[in-house]
C-alpha cells in the first residue's frame, strides 16, 4: 500500500463511485464526498494528499472549496472536474493553485494518468528538495579542505569534471576520503545543480531489489507492484545519479549500468519499451577495480566506460601537511554547531594528530575531533581529550624513536624519516616549531637556532602561515 490519499468531490453518485473504485484499484486510499460540506469534513479527518473537485456542487461553489483546501493545507494537490470548462473558471482555479481541470465526460484511464502524474511530480519535487538541503547541509558542514598539491588536482580535476559535463566518472580513494563530496561539488558546480542529486549505495541494497531501487517497475512486474513506480534514473533525469561503492554490484547490474552510460536508455522491471533518460553517472568505489577485472568480479568494458574522467582521493595520511587547516577548520564547524567556544588544539595535540596514521582518514579524524569537543572541559583541545588509539601513538612514538634528536633544553623534534625527503622534514620542523612556540615566530627561530627573518623566509618558501611574532 502506497498511503497516497485521494478524496473525490462530485455531487454525480456514479461519477464518485467509479472514480473510487478505479483510483482504489491502482494503490490508493479514497474518499468520496458528494458535498461541499461533506467534503470539508472529510478533507479535516482524512487529510487528503490529492482531491479530485467538481466545480459544481449543489451547496457550495467549487471554486470557493479549492480556496479553502488550500488555505486548510497549502500543500494539498487540486485537479478541477468540470462539465463547462470556460476559460475564466479555468483561470480562477489556476490562480488558487489548482494544478490542472478535467472536462467531462472524461475518460477513467486519462484521470488515472493525470492523478499519477501529479503524484510523480510531488515526489520528484520532494526528492530535489531533499537533495538540495542535505548538500546544503554537507557543504556547510563539511567540505574538501586542504592546499596539498594532492588535493589541488583534486580541485582541478573537480572543475573539469563539472565544466564539460561529462557523463560518466569514477571516484576512486579509501574509505573516509570524502568521495561523496567530490560527487556532491562536481553536481553543485555544473550546470546541473538545479536538477536531483540522488545516491545509491550499491553495497547497502540487497541485489534482489537494487534493479528496482535504479529501474524502476511496471505495474504488475511482482507480486507487490500494484502501480508502476519510477526508479533512480528516472527521477534524476536531468541531474546527477551517485553510485556509491559500485565495486560490489552484481555482475548482471554492471551490464545493465553499462547501456545506460552508452545508450542513454534503460527498461523498468516488467517493461516493454525503452526509457530515455539524461543523467551524469558519478561511480565511486574504495576497491581496486583494476584487480576486480582480473578476477572477472568486475566487468572490463564497464571500467573502462567509467574510467575516461577518474578522481583519485589521497589518503590522509599521505597529505598530513592538510591536518592542521582540517582541525581548524572542523574546531570551527562544530563550534557553530554545537555551540561551543573553543579557540584551537594544544600544540602536543596536534603533533599526536600529525603522526597517526588515520585509517579511516578524514572521516575518522572529523569524528575524533567531535569526540574531542564533548570531553574538553578547558578552552583548548588537549591530549587527554583525543581518542586512545591516537594517545597510544605517543608511546608508540618513544619506543620506535628512541634516539630523536634533542636540542638545548631538552627540546627534541619528531621526524618520520622513512617517509620524508630532506624538503618535508624542513617543512615539518618549521611546523612543529611553530606549533610548540605557539605561533610566536621569534620563540620558534629560537627553537630551530635561526633568525627570526631567516624563519620567515622558510615560513613563506613553504607557503606556511604566519601568525604572530
Amino acid at each position: 500500500m502506497n498511503h497516497e490519499r485521494v478524496l473525490v468531490v462530485d455531487d454525480e453518485k456514479l461519477i464518485g463511485w467509479s472514480l473510487a473504485q478505479m483510483l482504489t484499484g491502482a494503490g490508493y486510499e479514497v474518499e468520496v464526498a458528494a458535498s461541499g460540506n461533506e467534503a470539508l469534513d472529510k478533507f479535516e479527518s482524512f487529510r487528503p494528499h490529492l482531491a479530485l473537485l467538481d466545480i459544481f456542487l449543489p451547496d457550495m461553489d467549487g471554486i470557493e472549496l479549492l480556496k479553502r483546501f488550500k488555505a486548510a493545507d497549502p500543500e494539498v494537490m487540486v485537479l478541477m472536474i468540470t462539465a463547462n470548462a470556460q476559460a475564466d473558471f479555468a483561470v480562477s482555479a489556476f490562480k488558487l493553485g489548482a494544478l490542472d481541470y478535467i472536462g467531462k465526460p472524461f475518460r477513467m484511464e486519462d484521470v488515472h494518468q493525470m492523478v499519477r502524474q501529479a503524484f510523480d511530480k510531488k515526489r520528484l519535487e520532494a526528492q530535489v528538495d531533499s537533495s538540495s538541503r542535505g548538500a546544503r547541509r554537507q557543504f556547510g558542514r563539511d567540505q574538501l579542505v586542504g592546499n596539498s598539491s594532492q588535493m589541488i588536482e583534486v580541485f582541478r580535476m573537480i572543475n573539469i569534471c563539472a565544466e564539460s559535463d561529462v557523463k560518466s566518472v569514477l571516484i576512486l580513494g579509501e574509505s573516509g576520503t570524502g568521495k561523496e563530496l567530490v560527487a556532491q561539488a562536481i553536481h553543485h558546480h555544473s550546470a546541473r545543480k538545479q536538477e536531483p542529486f540522488i545516491e545509491v549505495n550499491c553495497a547497502a541494497i540487497p541485489e534482489n531489489l537494487l534493479e528496482n531501487e535504479l529501474f524502476g517497475h511496471e505495474r504488475g512486474a511482482f507480486t507487490d507492484a500494484h502501480r508502476e513506480e519510477k526508479g533512480t534514473f528516472e527521477l534524476a533525469d536531468g541531474g546527477t545519479v551517485f553510485l556509491d561503492e559500485i565495486g560490489d554490484m552484481p555482475l548482471p547490474m554492471q551490464a545493465k549500468i553499462l547501456k545506460v552510460i552508452e545508450s542513454k536508455r534503460f527498461r523498468r522491471l516488467g517493461g516493454k519499451e525503452d526509457i530515455d533518460v539524461d543523467v551524469r553517472i558519478i561511480a565511486a568505489t574504495h576497491q581496486d577495480l583494476p584487480r576486480l577485472v582480473e578476477k572477472e568480479k568486475f566487468r572490463a568494458d564497464l571500467f573502462y566506460r567509467l574510467n575516461v574522467m577518474t578522481i583519485h582521493l589521497p589518503a590522509l595520511r599521505s597529505r598530513r601537511d592538510d591536518i592542521p587547516k582540517l582541525v581548524d577548520y572542523f574546531i570551527d564547524r562544530l563550534n557553530d554547531e554545537y555551540g561551543r567556544r573553543l579557540e584551537g588544539i594544544a600544540p602536543d595535540a596536534l603533533q599526536l594528530l600529525m603522526r597517526y596514521d588515520w585509517p579511516g582518514n578524514v572521516r575518522e579524524l572529523r569524528n575524533a575531533i567531535e569526540r574531542a569537543m564533548m570531553l574538553e572541559q578547558g578552552r583548548v583541545l588537549s591530549v587527554a581529550s583525543l581518542p586512545a588509539a591516537v594517545r597510544a601513538e605517543q608511546s608508540a612514538e618513544k619506543a620506535d624513536r628512541p634516539g630523536q634528536d634533542a636540542g638545548p633544553g631538552g627540546v627534541s623534534f619528531d621526524l618520520l624519516l622513512e617517509d620524508m625527503s630532506l624538503e618535508e622534514m624542513e617543512k615539518h620542523a618549521l611546523q612543529q616549531a611553530m606549533a610548540r612556540a605557539g605561533g610566536n615566530q621569534t620563540r620558534a627561530a629560537r627553537l630551530l637556532k635561526m633568525s627570526r627573518d631567516t624563519l620567515r623566509y622558510r615560513l613563506k618558501k613553504f607557503g606556511l602561515h604566519e601568525t604572530s611574532n
